[in-house]
């Protein structure tokens, strides 16, 4: 199965970078903010949907710079 995770860093440089609490980002992305601690955390992973979703939102990040891929056993 593969799994694809937020990059907890290129989260929180976007968010200091436009002055953006948790809180705002998540309601740009469009979840809520529990759900996007547990995106950050990396306890949930992003649906593709939610994944086209946070690229929009976070241009110029592209796919590599957002996510990391991991095949698990």
């Amino acid at each position: 199965m593969v799994r694809t995770r937020i990059k907890e860093m290129a989260v929180y440089d976007f968010m200091a970078r436009n002055n953006l609490s948790q809180k705002e980002w998540a309601e740009r992305v469009g979840i809520s903010q529990c759900y996007a601690s547990q995106l950050v955390c990396g306890t949930r992973c992003p649906s593709p949907r939610l994944r086209r979703r946070m690229l929009e939102v976070m241009t110029p990040l592209g796919f590599e710079e957002l996510f990391a891929v991991k095949e698990s056993e």
